[in-house]
């Protein structure tokens, strides 16, 4: 019997193995069956059998050419050529490439930032439905938050069922990233309440994201809750954890996580030296620096640039320059950061010339760097400087930015520097940036402080959009610039726009207190009381001032002794009120008061205390401060000082000692001191010296008509109208004008103004006049008689009487006896000093009336009462 062919289905290349004619190798690489003429498929003996299966070797090659795809596809992604790979994935069918293949050409889009190709290859992915595991759906994830599409990437990270801790991780960095610190906190929760296991990346994490919201409470129970679960060994996590801490204001939590850590690293070492200089205790954080280098710890760039801000802040430069040195040793010089920080230590430090010489050492160059090198400038008030930089930066190609700009317009405002601010202004306009806020407010803010405030209105009506600093700026800048009256009126418009804040107060105060505004400045008073902005110190010492200029001495020391914690300006303030107010013994009180208190005397509390001694003339304790001045703060007396001493002297009739102070002077002096001993000569009439002096003023203030007028009183009281005319006519040559004599009286909010000479127009001046009339006749009645001497002009005694009736200060005080309820007290402000014969007829109005009147004239108040003035005669 023939043997049985066995029942088995053959492959070809077992059939053939001794055929090698009948294979090739393709040129992919694959081998293929070369079919022969003879044999066929289907041979008779195996006709009850399975057919041969012929799709053995055309699976196999499908299954290679996948592979062969796969692998180019990998092979273009390591070339990072994006172009071929995309072909090869679209040429591709479904279910052909692996899941590893497609996470690499996404990298390749993340990395090349090519959102139009990753979201192809995303939606080949969802048409051929691959399933999308937990790589997969990483890589989707890491390429739509790469290329900026985080909303996508949340959408599929919603989408998947199975997501890991490193997907949640990175999802919360993500949102973190991009500052939405909410929702990585809520993700956190999610995970969470989900269960997932957290790992110390997540609480790193989330704790930065509590950290920038302020979250110290949520901060603390993710602390305990990191603690229940183990992480309070964990170095990182008690890294992150010091940083929270610290950020929260909590040095001394942050201290204590540091000193119960075992494993410290340099990060742990850094995050305290940059925690204790962030919350301004750099000593200490230069402490743990010493420490570090002590127990010989390695240190690193960040480990350099936080020691070189606390130098920075603290004004270390010693220190700074060791850090210099450590980190030249350690090849840390050739960092861009590391030389920015630097060049900031030394220009903050004072060490300009160091800062230069880094800036100028330095390979690479960021606007970083030449911002700093600009705010150095800035801070020595050399604005040329920074305007020579500004020049170099154009012509190496830098584009300023917004924080150079404002550096520069900052050096400009500080040094008083118009001319260059407006060459700063073109650059400005010249490059598109007149519509920055922050520019904005920094042009005005230049224009304000260099005196220009046509400048500063100027960039100011042409901004679209206009914050609280914008109105600030403008407020404040009409106020300091002598322009009270449009302050008011730019804060009138300002309160339809937006809500003022203390800053606004702080500006608007000195506003009103420059009119003598008391009502206006009351009505502010009670806004800051309702607002609560009283606490604040510079609105505390705005208002001091106001009460002080408005002739409320009483309840400006009232609200003075209010101010829990009072600071040098305070105490300046409130001394310079007692001087202005002629009660100089009060004066030097408060004056030991302060240094009792441990507040020392600057340049200018010294000023103010030398000014109340001149008006009270207190001539030994005028000197014995100017003695402790030099001697015991070792001040150096500058023209503001000399000058008051000048006054001093000259108010107390030791003309001859003032002239020859002056001349011993270690500086040159200028108009103001002698024009105080011009005011003197005028006061104990001293013609001769008078006219020496003058001949010094005219030299150094030629155009100033104050002094050619001064001079021709002292002639018109001394009866020499030859004189006179002469230095009348000499002003006209000159094309000099005087300032009209005005003063102006404030009722129910309302101002009124009166210029000498010129009554005639106002509704009252009948009643004025009747009044006046009235006031002098029973001055005659009692002894009075007018100093019509005071008049100031060549005519008979009836028409001086006249002139001087038509004096500004009377027709006010007059109109206020006219209109203001009984007692209630007069007050009333002159642009120019008050004249002799207002000043008596002040004094008896006070008495005749029984009304207090007080006068503020160009040089002090004078407080009028019974008869008698608080100037004592020394004005």
């Amino acid at each position: 019997m023939a043997k049985a062919a066995p029942n088995l289905c053959f492959s070809p290349l077992t059939l053939n193995q001794n055929r090698k004619e009948n294979f090739f190798s393709s040129q992919n690489g694959c081998f293929i069956h070369k079919p022969s003429l003879k044999t066929t498929f289907f041979s008779p003996i195996f006709r009850s059998c399975i057919p041969v299966r012929i799709s053995a070797t055309p699976t196999r090659t499908i299954d290679h050419q996948v592979t062969d795809y796969n692998a180019k596809i990998l092979h273009f992604c390591q070339l990072g050529d994006l172009e071929n790979a995309m072909e090869l994935v679209c040429m591709c069918q479904k279910s052909e490439l692996e899941t590893k293949t497609y996470g690499s050409v996404l990298q390749l889009c993340a990395g090349l930032k090519s959102l139009t190709d990753g979201k192809k290859v995303h939606s080949i992915i969802k048409s051929n439905s691959v399933g999308v595991d937990e790589a997969l759906g990483l890589k989707l994830v890491s390429f739509y938050a790469t290329c900026g599409d985080l909303k996508e990437g949340r959408r599929v990270f919603d989408t998947m069922e199975k997501k890991n801790v490193y997907l949640w991780n990175f999802m919360v960095s993500e949102y973190a990233k991009i500052g939405d610190f909410k929702e990585s906190i809520c993700l956190f929760k999610i995970m969470v309440e989900k269960g997932i296991e957290v790992n110390s990346y997540t609480f790193s994490c989330v704790l930065k994201c509590f950290a920038a919201l302020g979250s110290l409470k949520e901060g603390e129970c993710v602390h305990g809750y990191l603690l229940k679960l183990g992480f309070g060994s964990c170095n990182s996590v008690v890294n992150s954890l010091i940083a929270f801490y610290f950020k929260g204001k909590r040095p001394e939590s942050a201290s204590e996580l540091f000193d119960k850590l075992c494993d410290r690293d340099v990060i742990s070492w850094n995050s305290m030296i940059s925690g204790y200089v962030s919350n301004g205790l750099t000593e200490r954080g230069l402490g743990i620096y010493k420490q570090m280098m002590y127990l010989g710890i390695d240190v690193d760039l960040a480990t350099i640039i936080s020691v070189l801000v606390g130098c920075a802040n603290s004004g270390t430069l010693s220190l700074g320059k060791a850090v210099h040195s450590l980190a030249i040793k350690s090849s840390f010089e050739r960092r861009i950061n590391f030389s920015n920080t630097l060049l900031d230590m030394y220009s903050k430090c004072g060490d300009l010339d160091g800062a230069l010489r880094v800036f100028e050492k330095m390979g690479e160059r960021n606007v970083v760097s030449w911002t700093s090198m600009i705010a150095g400038y800035t801070r020595d008030g050399w604005s040329d400087g920074a305007i020579i930089l500004l020049q170099q930066m154009e012509k190496e190609g830098v584009k300023l930015d917004v924080v150079a700009i404002t550096s520069i317009l900052h050096a400009c405002a500080r040094s008083g520097s118009l001319d260059n601010g407006k060459d700063v202004h073109d650059y400005i306009k010249a490059n598109n940036m007149a519509s920055n806020l922050f520019v904005c407010n920094a042009l005005m803010d230049m224009y304000a402080k260099c005196g220009s405030m046509e400048g500063a209105n100027s960039v100011f009506s042409t901004m679209v959009v206009k914050d609280i600093i914008s109105w600030n700026t403008m407020v404040g800048g009409y106020s300091k610039n002598c322009l009270p009256n449009e302050a008011l009126k730019t804060f009138a418009a300002m309160l339809k726009e937006l809500k003022p804040d203390s800053r606004t107060m702080a500006c608007i105060l000195p506003a009103c207190a420059s009119l003598s505004a008391l009502e206006r400045g009351k009505e502010i008073h009670g806004y800051i009381l309702r607002n609560g902005y009283s606490s604040d110190r510079h609105v505390a010492n705005a208002l001091v001032d106001l009460y002080v200029k408005c002739g409320v001495l009483g309840l400006a020391r009232l609200l003075f002794d209010m101010i829990p914690s009072k600071d040098l300006v305070s105490w300046t303030v409130m001394i310079a009120g007692y001087g202005m107010h002629g009660y100089g013994n009060e004066a030097i009180a408060t004056f030991n008061e302060m240094r009792d208190a441990g507040i020392e005397p600057d340049e200018v509390s010294f000023i103010s205390i030398l000014y109340a001694c001149s008006h009270s003339g207190l001539l030994e304790q005028g000197w014995r401060f100017f003695y402790i001045m030099k001697n015991d703060f070792n001040i150096e007396p500058k023209l503001e000082h000399y000058a008051c001493m000048v006054d001093l002297l000259s108010r107390t009739g030791n003309l001859s000692k003032a002239y020859k102070f002056i001349e011993t002077l270690p500086i040159a002096p200028d108009a103001t001191i002698w024009g105080a001993l011009l005011c003197g000569c005028r006061i104990y009439h001293d013609i001769e010296l008078a006219e020496k002096v003058a001949e010094r003023v005219f030299e150094l203030e030629p155009e100033n008509t104050g002094y050619y007028v001064l001079l021709a009183n002292i002639y018109a009281e001394a009866e020499k109208w030859e004189e006179v005319k002469r230095m009348r006519e000499k002003i006209g040559k000159k094309g000099l004008r005087k300032n009209p004599g005005c003063s102006w009286i404030e009722i129910k909010g309302r101002v009124n103004l009166f210029v000498s000479g010129n009554n005639s127009s106002h509704p009252h001046s009948k009643k004025i006049e009747s009044l006046l009339k009235k006031m002098r006749r029973k001055m005659k009645e009692e002894g009075y008689f007018p100093k019509t001497k005071y008049a100031l002009i060549n005519a008979d005694e009836m028409q001086k009487e006249m002139a001087l009736c038509g004096h500004s200060e009377k027709l006010a005080m007059a109109f206020g006896l006219l209109t203001l309820p009984p007692r209630k007290t007069i007050r009333v402000t002159k642009n120019l000093r008050v004249c002799g014969d207002c000043h008596e007829m002040a004094k008896f109005m006070s008495k005749e009336t029984r009304r207090e009147i007080v006068l503020r004239d160009s040089n002090r108040f004078h407080h009028f009462k019974d008869g008698y003035c608080s100037c004592r005669g020394f004005w």
